[in-house]
């Protein structure tokens, strides 16, 4: 009886797991430079990841900013021309002036993650990024598409 349930729990579980999305997003400011003991575990570890490296305060300070992870995944189309992540943004100084910045793979991969960031003198001159919007390409063909809720 115990060996049917389970089999029913495994049954259920594995019928809730969809398709892997197309295009994802994930966000991570970087806004001071201290690691705090109160800090969430991940947060901490984020932290100590984007700032690795930075000996200086002035190198550390050019690590300030927002970053953005744009994970990707196109198994079919695999094969069917060279993909292109494009990551555009509008910052709170730079007004309605849309930025733009793109990360290319070969026609060969499946899936990926482009890193964009908008960090130091960008970041400090320009403002936070108050909009953006990605778009994955393959070939000339919108695979996916996601946007901030501000963006236009």
């Amino acid at each position: 009886m115990n060996r049917c349930y389970s089999l029913l729990g495994v049954i259920l579980l594995s019928s809730c797991a969809g398709p892997p999305e197309t295009l994802v997003v994930k966000q991570f400011q970087l806004r001071d430079q201290v690691t705090n003991s109160s800090d969430e575990p991940l947060v901490k570890m984020e932290k100590e990841r984007r700032l690795h490296g930075a000996v200086s305060m002035a190198e550390r300070r050019n690590k300030l900013g927002q970053y953005y992870a744009l994970i990707w995944n196109d198994s079919a189309g695999a094969g069917q021309g060279e993909v292109e992540v494009i990551f555009q943004y509008q910052q709170g100084a730079s007004a309605s002036l849309v930025k733009r910045m793109v990360h290319g793979f070969p026609a060969v991969d499946a899936k990926g993650t482009a890193e964009f960031a908008i960090i130091g003198d960008d970041y400090f001159k320009n403002g936070k990024v108050l909009a953006w919007k990605a778009t994955l390409l393959r070939g000339k063909r919108v695979i996916g598409t996601r946007q901030s809720y501000l963006w236009q």
